[in-house]
């Protein structure tokens, strides 16, 4: 079956999910609660094994087909499409960092056991220690920002060993949410992606072996490019944000009885204005499709490379992912609040739910200042050249 097939495939599987998921998605975006039932939902409809190779038990689907289906969620429900996306790239440092080996092992639990795989990454809080302990390290301290974790089945959790003779490297493990010592904090109290599941999480006297070990840091540029996937689904989710925002828009114009008392239409699916508008948004999106399926097909040129992809593979690539979030940070934004102008004032009754679409954009948005991905373009346009490699570039 061919990339395209598989695509259509598992775009129309998230079609249907997600039109399960709109059913009640207002209401559970006011709980704000982890949403249990609906990962349950993504294990039963086969989403969560995407990523993970076919000879490992999985579906074995590139990350092109994978980003789409993120977007297909994002329309009707993002804080459920980002623990998704999340997930993919959680799972997908088995491919990315570990030895082939150990990737096998980890690829195998995850599909058998129909894992979803939170993190505790966030590089902006200090980093978690690992302290050596007989049979391996004892994890303490406490990460923000941990998507996915009070939810998932597993977490990726990364920090820094502090003692005995590897002080100082950097650790990436993965640990069951259950484990004695993970404390999920539920503080997660944002304006938007209110059922993202990515509040803080403590983890206490944690015990860590060797078998829990996925990674240790490195630089190589295959391994790094699970960071380029975090962008790549960054700007997926947003443009189905966007997409999301304007279809349910033009819904509410074409129910809308007459027009403005000064317009020379008799309805406001008619008027010039509206249409303007309309036409204005909807042009945006598709522009910002094309893009971001062009990238997601590079994306998926590179990682084929494997172990022979390069520093400079891995910098272009960078820099299309880069272009694209620029492209759909503004757009969904704009998409978002611009939609309003349209649908009147009734479609600010908080039972209506437009509002949903800007609030979740507008919290995700601020995960990276978008601003630095202008500099990080223009930077490698007019000198050639790449940041650092990090978990944000």
């Amino acid at each position: 079956m061919s990339v395209q097939d598989d695509a259509r495939r598992f775009v129309a599987v998230a079609q249907e999910v997600g039109r399960v998921f709109a059913a009640d998605v207002l209401e559970r975006d006011r709980t704000g609660s982890d949403p249990l039932p609906q990962l349950d939902l993504l294990r039963e409809s086969g989403l969560t094994t995407l990523l993970v190779p076919s000879e490992y038990g999985g579906q074995g689907a590139t990350w092109s087909t994978a980003v789409r289906v993120m977007r297909s969620l994002a329309r009707t429900d993002a804080s459920v499409a980002q623990v998704l996306a999340y997930h993919y790239v959680n799972e997908s440092n088995a491919g990315f960092a570990a030895t082939p080996e150990a990737g096998e092992r980890w690829y195998r639990a995850s599909a058998a056991n129909r894992w979803i795989w939170g993190d505790s990454v966030n590089p902006t809080d200090p980093d978690l220690a690992f302290e050596p302990a007989p049979g391996g390290w004892t994890l303490r301290g406490t990460k923000r920002f941990s998507t996915g974790a009070s939810a998932g089945d597993v977490i990726l959790v990364s920090g820094t060993v502090r003692g005995g003779d590897d002080d100082g490297r950097g650790l990436t493990v993965v640990v069951e949410r259950t484990r004695s010592g993970v404390a999920p904090l539920g503080d997660w109290d944002a304006l938007g992606q209110r059922q993202s599941a990515s509040g803080s999480v403590r983890f206490d006297d944690v015990l860590i072996s060797e078998s829990d070990v996925l990674a240790w840091a490195g630089d190589e540029p295959f391994g790094t490019l699970f960071t380029p996937a975090i962008q790549l689904s960054f700007g997926n989710l947003y443009l189905g944000i966007a997409e999301g925002a304007l279809a349910q828009g033009v819904d509410l114009v074409r129910e809308r009885r007459g027009s403005w008392f000064l317009s020379t239409a008799e309805k406001y699916r008619d008027d010039p204005f509206t249409q303007r508008i309309v036409g204005d948004l909807d042009a945006r999106i598709a522009a910002a499709e094309a893009l971001a399926d062009r990238v997601g097909d590079d994306f998926d040129a590179v990682v084929a490379r494997g172990s022979a992809v390069t520093s400079e593979d891995r910098g272009r690539i960078a820099i299309d992912i880069a272009r694209l979030k620029i492209v759909t940070n503004e757009t969904a934004l704009d998409v978002a609040n611009r939609v309003f102008e349209v649908t009147g004032s009734s479609s600010a009754k908080a039972s209506t739910g437009l509002d949903l679409h800007w609030r979740n954009i507008r919290t995700h948005s601020l995960h990276d200042p978008v601003d630095f991905k202008r500099l990080e373009v223009g930077a490698y346009v007019l000198n050639g050249e790449n940041q650092p490699i990090s978990l944000y570039t």
